[in-house]
C-alpha cells in the first residue's frame, strides 16, 4: 500500500518532535555520566567504603537502566505498533521527564543510608523504560515523515540530537564546575541538572501533543505482520551492526571523564573538556554522514566508520596517555575519535528503519537498539573499569571499542539488503536521487 508523500510543514514539525525527546534523553544519561564520581560518594559510598567500589557501583546503577531499555522497546514498541506512534511518544517522554526531576530531589546516602542507592537504581530502571520506548518511536516518526530520498538526513537527526544531548550535559556540567566551588558542587551543586530536565520535558511534551500521527502507521497499520523468527533474525542482525556504534560511542563519549580522572589523573574540568571536544567532533559528522547515505548507501557509510574505530582507537588513546604530547594535538585526538563514530551514527537509526515493515518497525528497530546499547553502552563504563582495576591495562578503552567495531564491520558486509529482511511485508527501500538503493 503507499501512502502520499507529506507535507513539508509536518515533516518538520516530526523532525522536531522526535528529535527533541531524544535530547532530553541523552543530556539526562551524559549527565549521569559526567556526574559518576560525585554520584558515588554520595548515593554508593557508605562510610569505610572505597572510591573505585563506590565507582563500579555507579557504573553497574548506570548499566541496570540500560538493560531495561529491552523491556523498554518490546512494551512500548508493540503498542506504538498496534495504536500509534504519537500517543506512546507522549507517554514515555513523560516518564523520562518525571524519573529525571525525580533524582535531582533524592536524598543522598548521608541522609537515608542503604535507602538511598536503592531509590536512585528505581529511577533508573523508569528511566531505563522510557529511553527503550524512545528510540523506536522517534526514528519511526522521523523517517516515516521524510520527504522521498532523504531518509537518511531526516533519521541522522536522532543521532544528532544525541550529540547535542550530551554536548548540553557536558557544557551543564562544565559550567557548574566552573563557578561552584568543589564543595558546593558535591554537596547541591549536582542537582542543578537533573532538575533541568522539567522544563526541557514540559516543552517535548507540548511539542508531541501537536503532532499528527505519521501517514504511514495510518495506511499499513491493518497489513499482514511478518513472522516472529524473521523479524528476530532482522533485530539480530541491526544489533550486531550497530553495537560498535554503541561501544565506541560511549567509551569516547561518556565514559572519557572518568577514565581521564580515574586512570590518568586528569582534573574534572580537563576531562569535560575532553569529553567537549569529542562531543563536539561527533556532532559535525552526523548530519553530513546521514545526508552521505542517501547517495551512496547506509552501509558504505558506516562501514567506513566502523573500520577507522577499529584502526585508530589505540593511536588516539596512546597521544591522551603521552604525558609529552601537547594540549592541542590531544584535544584534536578526542575530537577525531568523536567525528569517526558519528560515521556510523548518522546513518544508523535510518538503516535500522528501513530493516522492518511498518507494522513492526517501532518495535523491530527499538529493540535492535536497545539489545545493542544494553549490552555494550550500559556496560561499558562497568567493564573498562572494573577491567583496569583488576589487569591495570589503561589501553582497555581502546580495545573495547576496536574489537565491537571489528565485530559491526562483518555485520554489515552481507550482501542481503536491509529493507527486505523477509517476504512478504518487508518495507520497500527508498530510492536515492538517481534512483540508487540507499540500504
Amino acid at each position: 500500500m503507499t501512502t502520499s508523500a507529506p507535507s513539508p510543514r509536518a515533516s518538520r514539525r516530526a523532525l522536531l518532535a522526535g528529535s527533541v525527546g531524544n535530547f532530553i534523553e541523552w543530556y539526562e544519561f551524559g549527565v549521569y555520566g559526567y556526574f559518576a564520581t560525585v554520584i558515588a560518594a554520595r548515593f554508593f559510598t557508605p562510610e569505610g567504603g572505597s572510591e573505585i567500589e563506590a565507582l563500579v557501583k555507579t557504573y553497574a546503577s548506570f548499566a541496570l537502566a540500560f538493560f531495561f531499555r529491552p523491556v523498554g522497546a518490546a512494551l512500548f514498541g508493540r503498542l506504538g505498533d498496534r495504536f500509534g506512534r504519537r500517543p506512546v511518544l507522549i507517554l514515555v517522554i513523560s516518564l523520562m521527564t518525571g524519573a529525571t526531576t525525580l533524582i535531582g530531589a533524592l536524598p543522598t546516602y548521608a541522609d537515608v543510608g542503604v535507602l538511598a542507592p536503592w531509590l536512585l537504581t528505581f529511577l533508573r530502571v523508569l528511566q531505563g523504560l522510557s529511553a527503550g520506548g524512545e528510540f523506536g518511536g522517534a526514528v519511526s516518526v522521523m523517517t516515516e515523515f521524510a520527504p522521498p530520498g532523504r531518509r537518511g538526513l531526516y533519521g541522522s537527526w536522532q543521532s544528532f540530537t544525541v550529540a547535542l544531548g550530551l554536548l548540553g550535559g557536558a557544557g551543564v556540567a562544565a559550567l557548574l564546575a566552573t563557578v561552584l566551588s568543589t564543595e558546593e558542587l558535591n554537596s547541591w551543586g549536582w542537582r542543578l541538572p537533573f532538575l533541568l530536565t522539567l522544563p526541557l520535558g514540559l516543552g517535548a511534551l507540548w511539542l508531541r501533543l501537536r503532532l499528527d500521527e505519521t501517514p504511514a502507521f495510518r495506511a499499513e497499520r491493518a497489513a499482514v505482520r511478518p513472522p516472529p523468527r524473521a523479524v528476530a533474525a532482522a533485530i539480530a542482525l541491526g544489533a550486531a551492526r550497530i553495537m560498535g556504534w554503541a561501544a565506541a560511542g560511549y567509551t569516547f563519549l561518556v565514559v572519557l571523564p572518568s577514565y581521564l580522572q580515574s586512570s590518568l589523573d586528569a582534573t574534572f574540568q580537563q576531562a569535560l573538556v575532553a569529553t567537549v571536544l569529542a562531543n563536539l567532533g561527533f556532532a559535525l559528522t552526523i548530519v553530513p554522514a546521514g545526508w552521505l547515505s542517501d547517495r551512496v548507501g547506509r552501509r558504505p557509510v558506516m562501514l567506513a566508520g566502523a573500520l577507522l574505530v577499529t584502526a585508530l582507537a589505540l593511536p588516539l588513546l596512546g597521544l591522551l596517555q603521552d604525558e609529552g604530547t601537547p594540549n592541542g594535538a590531544k584535544g584534536a585526538a578526542v575530537c577525531l575519535a568523536g567525528a569517526v563514530v558519528g560515521l556510523m551514527a548518522g546513518p544508523g537509526p535510518t538503516m535500522l528503519a528501513e530493516m522492518f515493515p511498518t507494522t513492526v518497525r517501532y518495535t523491530g528497530l527499538g529493540l535492535a537498539y536497545a539489545l545493542s546499547n544494553a549490552v555494550f553502552s550500559g556496560s561499558a563504563g562497568l567493564i573498562i573499569t572494573e577491567t583496569i582495576e583488576r589487569t591495570g591495562n589503561v589501553d582497555i578503552p581502546a580495545y573495547y571499542a576496536a574489537a565491537t567495531c571489528a565485530v559491526s564491520a562483518l555485520a554489515l558486509l552481507p550482501s542481503r539488503k536491509p529493507g527486505k529482511p523477509w517476504k512478504p511485508g518487508g518495507s520497500r527501500e527508498p530510492r536515492g536521487p538517481r534512483g540508487r538503493r540507499c540500504g
